[in-house]
């Protein structure tokens, strides 16, 4: 596999991971924390090189993980929990009001578009990649 795939395919994994993410917060948005309990959090997952910039100039002829990038980890997103009054819920606490998590809907879905649209740049990048390696193999066979 070239660097440039490599370094495709890290990215698609990456994205992959932020999809499974971004939907684990769209299934929640509407879950009802019982009564003292926490609300589930929406996360965000936090992505970055693979090695630093000082590495990678370090290490200018050994190219192993240049460009390529990782997951380096989950943060929750900062808010307060979303609460509407409904005494009939079996959910409601004891003052009446149900709990649920404040995930905007429209910022998810915002960013699901542009998450997905990463992955299928990086589709095309790994598949242009590999057009350019086999164009590679026929211009040394001729």
């Amino acid at each position: 596999m070239s660097s440039a795939q490599a370094i495709s395919r890290s990215g698609m994994d990456v994205e992959w991971q932020r999809l499974q993410i971004i939907a684990a917060n769209l299934a929640n948005l509407n879950s009802v924390a019982p009564p003292g309990t926490a609300p589930y959090h929406a996360m965000r997952l936090i992505s970055g090189p693979v090695g630093t910039f000082a590495d990678a100039m370090a290490d200018r002829q050994k190219k192993d993980h240049i460009g390529e990038v990782k997951v380096l980890g989950l943060e929750p997103v900062a808010g307060v929990e979303r609460r509407v009054y409904d005494p009939t819920a079996p959910e409601a606490g004891p003052d009446g009001f149900v709990t649920f998590p404040l995930i905007d809907n429209a910022a998810e879905m915002a960013l699901l578009i542009r998450t997905s649209r990463s992955y299928e740049g990086n589709v095309t990048a790994l598949g242009i990649a590999a057009q350019m390696d086999r164009q590679a193999l026929e211009i040394g066979r001729g």
